[in-house]
């Protein structure tokens, strides 16, 4: 079967404190898009499993979450599965590209062995792959609460242009965690705000209201994600951020050619641009 792993973006991340079980509580609204991977599943029957993650340097072993969810999809049933990748979604972007591949092997096996769990069903299991591939199930817009996988759903953010780039390096995560914890002070996304926004499906609403408190504690030399997002504002974004812990950025766009127009500059620049739009899932 043949199945797509949509990209995610953070439209606001918020981190409120660490739990004693060192785990963080994170507050976020998340959006797929349709810009992803294209994987081929295949069931096998003498319970092995095998992976090409498309590029060289992603593991094609049990460390890959593609396999991960494969393995706890097909546990008891003497099945196995071969899983191709062919990879889009930036490493290292914040864009949920690990995530999104497991929750597609997930929901292709779902149909190739006609279990027919439910999205709740799914996503439970995925919980167990990492933290973001619930809302990688479930797709479209979410409220996502704890460590990601207590999720409300949202209507989706209206039909628009967005332009995606990263930058050529990654962002360590758990250094990133260390920065916010160690803050004494520090500013809020307007959450509220932007679950009303969506809710009221006002797009230029929740362009405005992008807000990812990892942008607060970025090092001197992490400072192209800044120009990114003055770049996109300054080429007409109705607003810009970066996604996750990075170090993707992303604009929203109300205008088709000014978002093409900022795509094509981007592109002459950094190696890994897109042009997308937000994908509602299949709800």
């Amino acid at each position: 079967m043949k199945v797509c792993a949509h990209g995610k973006l953070n439209l606001s991340l918020d981190v409120l404190g660490k739990n004693p079980n060192g785990y963080h509580d994170l507050r976020m609204v998340m959006q797929t898009v349709q810009f992803g991977d294209d994987l081929d599943v295949q069931l096998r029957s003498d319970g092995q499993f095998t992976v090409d993650p498309g590029q060289s340097y992603l593991p094609a072993d049990g460390r890959n979450l593609a396999v991960k969810a494969a393995r706890l999809f097909l546990e008891g049933t003497g099945l196995g599965a071969d899983i191709r990748v062919v990879k889009r979604i930036p490493v290292c972007a914040g864009m949920g590209g690990g995530s999104a591949d497991a929750a597609a092997v997930l929901r292709a096996l779902n149909v190739l062995t006609g279990r027919d769990m439910s999205v709740e069903q799914l996503c439970q299991l995925g919980l167990q792959a990492g933290s973001d591939v619930p809302f990688c199930v479930m797709e479209g817009a979410a409220l996502a609460e704890g460590r990601g996988e207590r999720l409300t759903p949202l209507p989706s953010l209206p039909d628009c242009p967005i332009v995606i780039c990263k930058p050529a390096f990654a962002i360590s995560t758990p250094e990133l965690f260390v920065r916010v914890d160690g803050r004494k002070s520090r500013l809020r996304p307007d959450t509220a705000g932007i679950v009303s926004a969506m809710e009221a499906g006002d797009a230029p609403g929740v362009a405005r209201r992008l807000y990812n408190v990892f942008e607060d504690v970025l090092e001197r030399r992490q400072g192209e994600i800044f120009s990114i997002k003055s770049a996109l504002t300054d080429m007409g974004a109705l607003g810009a951020a970066m996604t996750g812990s990075g170090s993707a950025v992303f604009g929203i766009f109300g205008d088709e050619n000014a978002a093409r127009a900022a795509f094509q500059a981007l592109s002459a620049r950094y190696k890994e641009c897109c042009l997308t739009r937000p994908y509602a899932g299949e709800r």
